[in-house]
């Protein structure tokens, strides 16, 4: 897969679905664990595919 998310937006990501994780534990949401987990595969990954339809890249020259 195409690599679309650059430095930035991978650590967003990152924070984000930490959060959501946390979040679903505290107040028993499997929704929000699932949207967490989500947000932390994509950075983990590096590709968005919400991005690939739509031919957005976050991800700058050398990274």
């Amino acid at each position: 897969m195409v690599k679309n998310i650059g430095l930035q937006d991978r650590n967003i990501r990152y924070g984000a679905g930490a959060l959501l994780i946390l979040a679903g534990l505290f107040w028993q949401s499997w929704i929000l664990g699932i949207l967490g987990l989500i947000a932390v595969g994509t950075a983990y990954f590096g590709t968005c595919l919400a991005y690939i339809p739509l031919n957005i890249s976050t991800k700058k020259q050398g990274e």
